[in-house]
């Protein structure tokens, strides 16, 4: 699957963005999606995720309650929703997926960058103080 992210910016900080991931593909339902971003000089790390079957969600405790995630099956699109940005949520913002059917993986698992098997391009996002 092929994928495309789009939504980033530039934004003060306590504003929003909707970040979007589109996929190629008729099989999109299958997949479980993950957000991830990587600041300059930092690592990697986990946003983000939801499931293909039952639409579980899951989050880093930064993105608690502050983030959310969604799917539409039908436009083969992933969102994630930020509000309340803050400056530390500068990064670019990956989004990944891997095909998963109807498996439901424990928690962990969709946490681990390593274990999506597609990655879009990235999209900027610049939160200023």
């Amino acid at each position: 699957v092929q994928l495309v992210e789009s939504g980033g910016g530039l934004v003060q900080a306590g504003g929003s963005l909707r970040l979007s991931c589109a996929a190629s593909g008729r099989t999109f339902s299958s997949y479980a999606m993950g957000w991830f971003r990587q600041a300059p000089g930092e690592e990697r790390e986990f946003v983000a995720a939801i499931s293909a079957s039952s639409g579980s969600t899951y989050y880093a405790d930064f993105a608690k309650g502050r983030f959310t995630i969604s799917r539409d099956n039908a436009k083969n699109t992933v969102y994630v929703q930020m509000n309340s940005l803050n400056p530390e949520d500068t990064a670019v913002y990956y989004c990944a997926a891997r095909y998963s059917g109807g498996t439901v993986w424990a928690d962990q698992t969709y946490r681990k960058g390593g274990w999506y098997a597609s990655w879009g391009q990235g999209t900027q996002v610049t939160v200023s103080s």
